[in-house]
């Protein structure tokens, strides 16, 4: 049902020195951002999302996400299987060129962890 982990992410109340950290102290390599609330780092083939939360955003602090074969599958299954869908399948922000039609949907874990799953 899902390929891969896409990210993880963290919830930074000062976007521009959790970057700076990353980069300069971790070594991440700078990716692509959007605006100033989104920062992506590569760190092999794993990137690393640091996040500014808004009041309404409905995914704060530590998520991660998954890459779905099949993202209406794997909504579905997920379902199915019992699991809170806390925010329906909905359009994402691309990237990179290529993710322009790429979906998300947001799901609760057992212990309230946020499951991202893209496709």
């Amino acid at each position: 049902m899902f390929k891969y982990i896409d990210h993880v992410a963290v919830h930074c109340s000062d976007l521009a020195r959790s970057a700076k950290f990353y980069e300069e102290v971790m070594g991440f390599e700078p990716w692509v951002g959007h605006d100033d609330r989104i920062q992506y780092f590569k760190c092999g083939d794993t990137l690393l999302e640091l996040t500014m939360k808004k009041p309404a955003q409905e995914i704060s602090g530590l998520h991660f996400c998954v890459q779905a074969d099949d993202i209406d599958q794997a909504v579905a299954t997920l379902k199915d299987r019992g699991v809170e869908c806390v925010v329906e399948t909905r359009p994402s922000t691309g990237r990179v060129p290529g993710e322009e039609n790429l979906r998300r949907a947001v799901f609760k874990g057992p212990d309230g962890e946020l499951i991202e799953v893209r496709g």
